[in-house]
């Protein structure tokens, strides 16, 4: 087979800009991590990965500069919760910058090993951290899985092209 030159655009430099915008086409599943502290703190993240069944492992990437990295960064335990597509307005709450994100319109509680659980996601795990792994300006946290329940009913919540959204058939 022979590569046909107009089929794949020129290549340009590999900047922040660049990933980036390759990483609004890929589509990921929505999760909110938590961690309790002085306060609790949470973040949305789609870095979510399982990384092993035996033992139960998983990893997210959460940026140094994050506001909750402080308390993450010390943190034994995480909650991970996977989010439905009715849970958009949550997403964004975790998402930005300077929200009160467990304030009255958040229903949590405090659940294993202390760590925040929000209510009515599609599924929740509490994790002990195993790992942080430095990556740029970001760490990979790996954690193993101690509880959860998958109980929740409803499809999940997705990231595409830099908005959160729901999976059509």
């Amino acid at each position: 087979m022979t590569a046909t030159p107009d089929l794949v655009p020129a290549p340009t430099v590999a900047t922040p800009e660049l990933f980036r915008s390759v990483f609004r086409r890929h589509a990921a599943g929505v999760a909110v991590i938590t961690a309790a502290g002085d306060r609790p703190v949470g973040f949305t993240a789609t870095s979510l990965t399982s990384v092993a069944a035996e033992p139960p492992l998983i990893s997210f990437g959460i940026g140094t500069s994050s506001s909750s990295w402080p308390v993450l960064s010390g943190a034994a335990y995480v909650g991970v919760h996977i989010l439905g597509e009715h849970q958009q307005e949550l997403a964004a709450t975790f998402a930005r910058s300077g929200a009160d994100r467990f304030g009255p319109s958040t229903d949590w509680s405090s659940g294993p090993e202390g760590v925040p659980l929000l209510a009515d996601v599609s599924a929740w795990l509490v994790c002990r951290v195993v790992s942080r792994v430095p990556a740029g300006d970001h760490r990979i946290v790996i954690a193993e899985a101690v509880a959860g329940s998958p109980s929740g009913a409803g499809r999940p919540l997705v990231y595409h092209q830099g908005r959160f959204t729901a999976l059509r058939d």
